[in-house]
């Protein structure tokens, strides 16, 4: 059983912030923004193809799937 740091959308937010930092730090992504609207958030990723709106459950599995594939460990 895994444990996640998260338990509500405002932490996975945090914690999906935290990665997309390290994942800059690593030059893995370029940047990152993060629209913050009245209730939800939305991620924006750049990438070479394609650079949608994420959800903060969205965004939070491209960067641990981004991480984990570079040679860097979580």
């Amino acid at each position: 059983m895994s444990n996640y740091s998260f338990n509500d959308e405002i932490s996975l937010v945090k914690e999906t912030e935290d990665l997309a930092t390290r994942a800059m730090k690593l030059e893995l992504i370029p940047s990152f923004v993060v629209h913050h609207f009245p209730n939800s958030w939305a991620f924006y990723i750049p990438d070479q193809n394609t650079s949608p709106l994420l959800t903060p459950e969205e965004a939070y599995l491209k960067l641990i799937k981004l991480i984990k594939s570079s040679s860097y460990s979580l």
